[in-house]
């Protein structure tokens, strides 16, 4: 361990790396009731740490491994670290990513000059890829974590801490993957500051290192979930999971709800948008205060990487509130008849809701779903029985992930064969898009307006989180009232569309 605090204190970085701010998060601190920090590695040259580790490994490399070049298996940030290096170093590089890596991080590979090879969908898959090519053109292999070097350059991490803290924190939060960082940090922190705990994240479904410390040797996963690609690793390595086992003190493990809100979280303390690993301790802080109630501590989170395509911003979005449990969703029964629609809509008339579909079926009672913002747990819980003592049964939606990634945009079908049989003639289901300002009420003032005798088959709502809220509805409207419906959509005040005859509505609804 001498030896590695050796390491850590002559390690080349700061060629290419920077020495990251640690800037204090004060909207979580507020929120949690603790000291928080954040440890900026995305602010590095690459938006992560890697490229600490890589090119202290590679500076120290002979002039003629130089020459013949390196290579590396790699999601994105540690491949970012390599090409970086290796240009710097004037050297060949290739690269082999996941054929499941955002594209963000293999368009920044190849504009550092590195040469992508995809292959595979995990890290194991491109690690073999990559041995297989190191020995048939001779390059030499920079491994993403199990390399003391490597750990000694990302160690210099909790190095740049000691010294940008005025006291030792309590506890450091570190993302898990195959175990680089957390070793790095650990091998140092821990010769210096004992007392401070070194708590390890990772997500549920690629835990490798927790279970591997829970059993006390390596444990190699069957698979691994992709959401945090960054620290998507089947096996830890042996140099990492020998330093975990000494020094660090905890795992905690969070779920893809959780990253989410942690992104968001950073945001609204940063403005910087992390991907899923890069946010994966600050989600661990976060459940480890919430674990063992911590009061008036001092922590810090480590926030690794910033590499993530925009196109996951939707997904991410939508998953942040379910993940502070700030939103619920719910499936609600109600009678299908004139009026109910209206009843329901009173009950939820001081609540901000996010998304609201209905689609008017065979029977005499219909499921909406219906997604709702609360302000915790009790409050969701307390929300069904409102609703239930209202003669609303309620179903919580919230924890069901097929509800969550599916169930939510399926909403939907074509209007029942016993009402359009009754609309035949006197009667018929008009569509229209409506637009009006986002605010609290808003869409219920609505629905109220809406005529009692005009019944609602179709009825889609969804907060874009926009100033301006959109919803569609389907109307059924005798032919004797339709000079009704042309006055209230002229007095209504909002914009609107008519979309009886979009081919979409003809061929889905």
């Amino acid at each position: 361990m001498t030896d590695y605090l050796q390491k850590i204190l002559r390690a080349r970085v700061y060629d290419v790396a920077r020495e990251t701010p640690l800037d204090p998060a004060p909207n979580l601190s507020q929120r949690l009731n603790n000291q928080v920090w954040l440890k900026r590695e995305d602010l590095q040259p690459v938006f992560s740490f890697k490229l600490r580790g890589a090119y202290n490994r590679m500076v120290q490399l002979p002039v003629e491994d130089l020459q013949r070049g390196v290579i590396a298996s790699s999601a994105g940030n540690h491949a970012q670290g390599v090409a970086l290096s290796a240009r710097r170093l004037g050297c060949r590089s290739v690269i082999v990513m996941p054929k499941t890596t955002p594209e963000v991080k293999i368009r920044a590979v190849r504009a550092l000059g590195g040469e992508v090879v995809l292959h595979g969908e995990t890290y194991d898959e491109c690690s073999a890829e990559a041995q297989k090519r190191c020995d048939a053109e001779g390059l030499t292999y920079i491994h993403p974590f199990d390399d003391p070097e490597v750990i000694a350059g990302q160690g210099t991490i909790g190095m740049e801490i000691m010294r940008q803290s005025k006291e030792p924190p309590d506890a450091i939060y570190v993302a898990v993957g195959g175990g680089g960082l957390i070793a790095g940090i650990s091998a140092y922190v821990k010769q210096l500051w004992p007392e401070t705990e070194v708590i390890g994240v990772e997500p549920i479904d690629a835990d490798a290192m927790t279970q591997s410390l829970r059993c006390g040797h390596r444990v190699e996963l069957e698979k691994v979930g992709l959401f945090a690609d960054g620290v998507a690793v089947r096996k830890v390595g042996e140099h990492t999971f020998d330093l975990a086992r000494r020094y660090v003190d905890r795992m905690v493990t969070v779920d893809t709800d959780a990253i989410c809100a942690a992104i968001k979280d950073v945001f609204e303390d940063t403005r910087s948008i992390l991907e899923p690993a890069g946010a994966l301790a600050i989600a661990g802080l976060k459940q480890d205060v919430a674990d063992r109630n911590l009061e008036g501590k001092r922590l810090v989170g480590v926030a690794c990487g910033a590499n993530m395509n925009f196109e996951r911003l939707r997904f991410i979005a939508e998953r942040a509130e379910l993940g502070e449990e700030r939103e619920a969703m719910f499936a609600v029964e109600i009678p299908e008849a004139t009026g109910s629609l209206r009843a329901l809509c009173r009950c939820l008339s001081d609540r901000s809701l996010t998304e609201f579909s209905y689609r008017m079926t065979e029977g005499v009672r219909a499921q909406i779903f219906i997604g709702v913002q609360v302000n915790n747990q009790q409050d969701r819980f307390a929300l069904v029985e409102h609703l239930s003592n209202n003669g609303f049964p309620c179903l919580d939606l919230s924890d069901n992930e097929f509800a969550k990634v599916h169930l939510r945009h399926m909403v939907g079908g074509r209007l029942p064969k016993s009402a359009r049989e009754a609309c035949a003639g006197d009667c018929s289901e008009l569509l229209y898009r409506f637009e009006f300002p986002e605010r609290p009420g808003a869409l219920m003032n609505f629905v109220t307006s809406l005529h009692p005798s005009w019944s609602i088959s179709i009825f889609h709502y969804r907060n874009h989180g926009a100033d301006t809220g959109r919803i569609v509805v389907g109307v059924l409207i005798p032919k004797t009232e339709m000079d009704g419906w042309t006055s209230f959509l002229s007095a209504l005040g909002y914009a609107f569309w008519e979309e009886s005859k979009n081919p979409a509505y003809s061929l889905f609804l």
